[in-house]
């Protein structure tokens, strides 16, 4: 039995302040005031003092690209896809994530071969490494988040057999088609393919006019897959979503998110819409979308974005949510909803995870503060410290 002492936890509405959390094994049994707690701290065969600082859920992230930067350190460099997911685990937990859903791009061929990591054949690699994670210790949990661009036709039978073999967890599905969407400003799109490839500025045109030009995914295709996902209890997500048309045609799929949505009415009218809402954690650190899109503070206090993700950069999970606490007054219980409880919800994990509650299980983490900077001291998943910090913090 583990104990927890001496700490505010946060709940799923409130927060229980000098409280304790009982771990047996891999489950959460008991909530109490620290105070009524001995009994339990006498017989634990391990205790942990939170020394005034906060208990929260393990942090779930439903969207984040960041293996891509550990299996591909340099655009043409591949490590092995095995070490780079335990690489992966050993960081995020150290940023208090418990559940990643690794977001893989499902990309037709790319016409210069400047990223192997998204080409066909190593995101099929990234995918199986995944799954296998399934049969074994691992510090985390890992899931896949299958983002599919609907002009990667050819990679239709590639992703219809993952999901029927139970290696997608989440689909959505994508179009960065210069003119419209994320990438509807075409001086952004040149400005961001700059700063992502090594191309000239006659490539990126080229780019450019392959895809404006391309054959894509018709409605009854995307909604032949994204049936086969509901039927076997995947969630289906739309992605960069810049009119209510959109929303309208997303729904009618079974979509029931929509990711970083362009605008405030979008965001608004989907929510509105009982869609869950997501947006990136790092627009809250960097004060705005990098693209020039919604910014998720002002959406966050509108009461239209209910998720935040990661996206690329993990440490925003923990800090977006105390900045919006500390620096825009929104209780912390409901900001750390953003990334613990909601997620879950939309992920269709929330009968075992995102929240502190008995019965579920122990995903736990431990948060003190130096001043205003939180730091993940302790990171518990199924019940098993698997990462731990000592700040010396007077």
């Amino acid at each position: 039995m583990k104990v927890i002492i001496n700490g505010n936890i946060i709940l799923e509405d409130e927060m229980l302040e000098h409280g304790a959390v009982v771990i047996d094994k891999d489950v959460i049994i008991d909530i109490l005031p620290a105070a009524e707690a001995g009994h339990y701290v006498k017989d634990a065969d391990s205790v942990i003092d939170a020394k005034g600082g906060y208990i929260t859920p393990g942090f779930i992230d439903i969207h984040s690209d960041y293996i891509e930067g550990i299996v591909a350190p340099r655009p043409t460099s591949m490590m092995d896809v095995h070490l780079g997911i335990r690489e992966s685990e050993r960081i995020l937990s150290s940023h208090g994530i418990s559940t990643i859903f690794h977001s893989l791009s499902i990309y037709k061929k790319d016409m210069f071969g400047h990223k192997p990591v998204r080409s066909p054949e190593n995101v099929d690699k990234l995918i199986r490494a995944i799954d296998q994670t399934h049969n074994e210790k691992r510090l985390i949990r890992h899931r896949l988040h299958a983002r599919f661009e609907i002009d990667s036709v050819e990679q239709v039978p590639m992703i219809r057999e993952h999901i029927e073999k139970d290696r997608v967890h989440l689909l959505s599905f994508m179009d960065h088609t210069p003119g419209q969407g994320q990438y509807r400003d075409i001086e952004m799109y040149l400005k961001t393919m700059k700063g992502y490839q090594d191309l000239s500025d006659a490539q990126i045109v080229q780019v450019m006019e392959q895809k404006q030009s391309h054959d894509t995914l018709s409605f009854e295709d995307m909604k032949e897959l994204a049936d086969l996902a509901i039927s076997r209890g995947i969630a289906v997500a739309s992605h960069d979503d810049d009119s209510t048309e959109k929303i309208d045609l997303a729904k009618k799929l079974g979509t029931t998110i929509s990711e970083f949505p362009i605008y405030m009415d979008v965001a608004k009218y989907a929510h509105g819409g009982e869609m869950h809402t997501l947006a990136g954690a790092p627009n809250i650190m960097l004060g705005g979308s990098h693209s020039g899109n919604l910014n998720a503070r002002e959406a966050i206090e509108a009461g239209c974005i209910s998720i935040l993700c990661s996206d690329y950069y993990p440490a925003s999970m923990l800090h977006g949510v105390f900045q919006l606490h500390q620096q825009y007054g929104v209780p912390l219980a409901e900001a750390v909803k953003l990334i613990t409880v909601n997620p879950a919800k939309a992920v269709n994990m929330d009968d075992e995870i995102g929240s502190i509650q008995i019965g579920k299980k122990a995903d736990i983490n431990v948060i003190q503060m130096d001043d205003d900077y939180p730091m993940i001291t302790e990171c518990i998943v199924n019940g098993f410290t698997v990462s731990r910090y000592h700040y010396r913090v007077e």
